[in-house]
């Protein structure tokens, strides 16, 4: 329980909170290991509550009735996530899925624990909503993206944030991956990749794509 209760101290409202509260918070909060690719949520599971990320990703998707994945958000280590807390926010009626997009660790605070605690703490919804605020601010950029912005300086910005993020210009991404990502059919991705390379952006093997031109590309997407 005292590792569960460091991460649940890096919760913004967790300091608002009573002793009864937190101890109850403790006891009905679990950590649980999740292989890369569990479906941890989706609207035919039982309603899961508080999510926080410790480590790894966390994918939040759509998936339409053709079985096409429309990625909404990712969440990385220390982001919660309130969208799995559906039973709680009884106004998230859309249909989002979730699931671990590398091996990751998650805190876990069952769902009726989290509802009793929101509607107990003032601090604690006040956190809900703004969690459900920020989710859908991502959502709004994300459809943003796809209804705005062409699809080369999409797939640039999401080679270089993902440089960014890992530190490494050696991307280990296939092309369906890249496709989940960018929202894209693999074959969009095919075509566009390989304009990079032969513009010398990027250098294609085997399930990886190494950049290396990232000014190119950072003045494709208009960074």
């Amino acid at each position: 329980m005292a590792e569960t209760t460091a991460y649940l101290e890096k919760l913004p409202f967790w300091a608002e909170l009573s002793d009864k509260e937190r101890r109850f918070s403790e006891r009905n909060s679990a950590i649980r290991r999740a292989p890369k690719g569990t479906l941890l949520y989706s609207r035919d599971c039982a309603c899961m509550g508080l999510v926080l990320v410790v480590s790894g990703a966390v994918r939040i998707y759509l998936l339409s009735p053709e079985g096409r994945e429309i990625t909404l958000f990712r969440l990385g280590p220390g982001d919660p996530c309130v969208l799995s807390a559906s039973c709680v926010i009884r106004q998230i009626d859309f249909d989002t899925h979730m699931v671990a997009d590398e091996d990751s660790e998650l805190v876990i605070m069952n769902a009726e624990a989290f509802g009793e605690l929101t509607d107990g703490s003032i601090h604690a919804r006040c956190f809900l909503f703004e969690q459900a605020t920020e989710s859908f601010s991502a959502v709004m950029r994300t459809m943003e993206k796809l209804l705005f912005t062409r699809f080369d300086m999409r797939l640039a910005s999401f080679l270089v944030s993902e440089c960014e993020r890992t530190g490494s210009y050696s991307l280990p991404l296939t092309q369906g991956r890249i496709a989940e990502r960018v929202n894209s059919a693999r074959e969009v991705v095919a075509r566009m990749l390989k304009q990079f390379s032969e513009s010398g952006l990027v250098a294609m093997k085997r399930g990886r794509v190494d950049v290396t031109d990232i000014d190119g590309l950072r003045r494709i997407a208009g960074q």
